[in-house]
């Protein structure tokens, strides 16, 4: 099998114009067992991936540091042509923790520094707890000066290469915005055909904030039927043009100029996820696909829901 050249996208809001490669392999936290992770990992590479997506709550930073540090030992990739993402879980969300919490997600991964980091949620909770769900009555009042400061204070370090957020709304982003000195490469989000985030999308587009896709085929919750994967609509589209229906959903990531970290340990799934860069899809299709009943998936990480978390924005 020959690997896949993924294309990269700039970051405007980085420092050196750096490069992020469009697809990435995502490790949400339903692993089945270490070495299933970090064999997955290694073939990832071998097909031509080198965007990694992690997070401290994950419980896979030390599985994936594993992979690549063998990776790399075994000459397959360079740590320079690697992108490792990982992210700031909610307890470590206070002013003075954001530093030390990389430090140790840098220990686990095996790694001097991470390409990105990312504030995993914008809310905080009590120090030391972790629980997911995250009890209401844990969560304290998010300090979004304080951490955003410590965000750059590890960019300024060398820890990280650049820094961003994940679920946040306009409204949210526009008070980070307010505050930040070093702005945000990254916002990264559900995204996918059944929640498209034309909104949220014109606003990062607006501010130089690139967008990365999690969920992008609606996998990640157990909520009834997927309404991406089981779409009459985009079985017909997937038929016309010979392509499975996550392939014309990625595709159409791809073409909206958004990154995206689906995950597959799935060896022909995870091929297949980069069979999307040498054909296009319609404006009939576009016009098809912006038709699509549109509602969230992931509702947030409390129990219970929190009201304001999304700012009822669509």
């Amino acid at each position: 099998m020959v690997a896949v050249e993924i294309p990269t996208v700039v970051l405007p809001n980085s420092s050196s114009q750096q490069r992020v490669p469009v697809v990435g392999m995502g490790s949400a936290p339903d692993f089945t067992c270490k070495k299933d992770t970090k064999e997955a990992i290694i073939e990832a590479i071998k097909q031509g991936y080198r965007h990694f997506d992690t997070a401290a709550a994950y419980g896979s930073e030390q599985a994936l540091g594993e992979a690549l540090k063998e990776a790399v030992d075994l000459g397959l990739v360079s740590r320079q042509d690697l992108f490792v993402t990982s992210k700031l879980w909610v307890t470590d969300n206070h002013p003075h923790l954001v530093v030390s919490a990389l430090r140790k997600s840098l220990r686990t991964l095996q790694l001097e520094y991470l390409d990105l980091y990312l504030i995993h949620w914008p809310i905080s909770s009590q120090p030391g707890k972790f629980s997911f769900p995250i009890e209401v009555e844990d969560l304290l009042p998010f300090d979004v000066k304080g951490v955003w400061e410590a965000m750059e204070e590890c960019q300024k370090l060398g820890l990280t290469r650049a820094i961003g957020v994940s679920n946040f709304s306009v409204k949210k982003l526009e008070n980070l915005l307010s505050v930040a000195t070093i702005l945000p490469v990254v916002n990264q989000v559900e995204m996918n055909l059944a929640w498209q985030q034309k909104k949220l999308r014109e606003f990062c587009n607006a501010n130089g904030i690139v967008i990365t896709a999690f969920s992008p085929l609606r996998k990640g919750a157990s909520k009834g039927p997927n309404e991406v994967m089981e779409n009459d609509v985009l079985k017909e589209i997937a038929d016309a043009h010979g392509k499975s229906i996550a392939q014309i959903c990625l595709r159409w990531l791809y073409e909206e100029g958004v990154t995206f970290v689906p995950k597959s340990y799935d060896k022909g799934r995870m091929n297949q996820n980069l069979q999307i860069f040498n054909w296009t899809l319609t404006e009939e299709d576009h016009n098809k696909i912006s038709q699509i009943n549109q509602n969230r998936l992931i509702n947030g990480p409390t129990k219970p829901q929190l009201n304001d978390l999304w700012d009822d924005e669509i």
